[in-house]
């Protein structure tokens, strides 16, 4: 059975595009951390990280590093956090969390955004790539 992501990158369910190339999509985390808690996958469905061959592992990074970029542009913080867990969903993912302090990288408390904030965060995203 598909992963949510494989869903996402097959248009099956919508998400808030961030970036996207052949090969890898950036999407807003719609339970975020933090706001523009970001998702960069392989649109390879491939559940560990690890797992990935060494020319797409490399290539998530290099994907992951370009839309970090454009999201400290984007949303006030002191850095971009980054943490691959894996464990709720199947699929090797990056996550990109805007942060301040450490305890914003804990995936305890949470931030919600309507579905408009959510649109304009990854047009903003968008045009800082």
């Amino acid at each position: 059975m598909s992963s949510i992501f494989t869903k996402i990158v097959n248009g099956e369910i919508p998400c808030y595009k961030v970036a996207e190339e052949e090969q890898f999509l950036a999407f807003l985390d719609v339970n975020p951390n933090a706001v523009g808690h970001t998702l960069c996958i392989p649109k390879q469905e491939i559940d560990k990280l690890f797992d990935m061959d060494e020319e797409l592992y490399l290539g998530l990074m290099r994907f992951s590093k370009k839309v970090a970029a454009a999201l400290e542009k984007t949303v006030p913080c002191e850095r971009i956090g980054m943490a691959v867990i894996g464990l709720e969903v199947p699929h090797a993912h990056v996550h990109l969390i805007p942060i301040n302090e450490m305890n914003e990288m804990r995936f305890q408390n949470k931030v919600a955004l309507t579905k408009e904030e959510f649109e304009t965060l990854a047009t903003k995203i968008q045009q800082n790539l």
